[in-house]
């Protein structure tokens, strides 16, 4: 299999962020998006997924956190996109249950080509700290549409918002270093019997 890593940038009247990805890495952050909480959100989706990450992102932070998480998403899924080129011998499809203390979610990905988020989590709160919560769903539906994923999160209980933040970035962090993990049985075999999957 070939390296697996690219590049994307994106510059609007609203952020400027450039984003570099090694699928086959070891789990290693560089993250300044200047918003904290998302910071470290993207930290644990680099270190559980095992994919390399560097991401610097300045956006308009003075009116709120939302063009910069959006466009970080967009900008990371056009990452992943070009990593993966024809999805060639990958696994494709992985689901996982991960629980950190009163929590349990679950991801559910399959790495299509065909971008789609099927979100089923509740806060109960609209701030984690000054971080919105609305936001963790605008993210995956950003990484989603631009890394041509389908991706279900559901949230099956939790009491802390932190934790349910948590654990949809580690479970979909986990489901996607399954799915992107070379299948052995078809090292060079797109996994689809439409033989493509760029949707």
């Amino acid at each position: 299999m070939p390296p697996r890593s690219a590049e994307a940038s994106r510059k609007t009247k609203e952020t400027d962020i450039s984003v570099s990805v090694h699928v086959d890495g070891s789990g290693k952050s560089d993250i300044a998006t200047g918003v904290g909480f998302f910071d470290h959100m993207l930290d644990q989706l680099s270190r559980h997924s095992l994919i390399d990450m560097t991401v610097r992102a300045k956006g308009d932070l003075h009116i709120d956190d939302h063009h910069t998480v959006e466009d970080t998403g967009i900008a990371l899924g056009q990452a992943l996109a070009k990593a993966l080129g024809e999805r060639r011998g990958i696994m494709r499809y992985a689901s996982i249950d991960l629980a950190m203390d009163e929590t349990l979610t679950r991801a559910a990905i399959d790495v299509s080509g065909r971008p789609f988020l099927v979100w089923n989590v509740s806060f109960s709160s609209p701030k984690i700290g000054t971080f919105d919560t609305e936001l963790v769903r605008e993210f995956f539906q950003a990484l989603a549409q631009n890394a041509g994923i389908t991706l279900h999160v559901t949230n099956h209980y939790g009491a802390n918002n932190h934790h349910i933040a948590e654990t949809c970035f580690k479970a979909v962090a986990r489901a996607l270093r399954a799915a992107l993990e070379p299948d052995p049985r078809q090292p060079h075999a797109v996994p689809s019997t439409k033989g493509s999957l760029k949707g």
